[in-house]
């Protein structure tokens, strides 16, 4: 249960982030994707420097803060 709310979490922050980078999105679909994989990025990056959120709020943070640094790494090597 717990991985499903993960994943809907990450697909929602995905989502939104794609929304708020706009231009640097790449559809739906994978935006969800990237929503997803920002959420370990993100649980992996914040704590190294020194941000931790708890709970499915926190989760959600988390997802949406690495969701859209990914974003923008993705379109900077797109640019490229």
């Amino acid at each position: 249960m717990n991985l499903i709310i993960f994943l809907l979490i990450g697909a929602l922050a995905g989502w939104l982030a794609g929304v708020v980078m706009k231009g640097r999105g790449f559809g739906v679909l994978v935006n969800i994707v990237v929503g997803v994989l920002g959420a370990f990025f993100g649980g992996w990056l914040l704590p190294k420097l020194g941000l931790s959120f708890g709970g499915d709020m926190g989760l959600f943070i988390t997802a949406f803060i690495g969701a859209i640094l990914l974003l923008a790494i993705i379109g900077l090597i797109k640019k490229a």
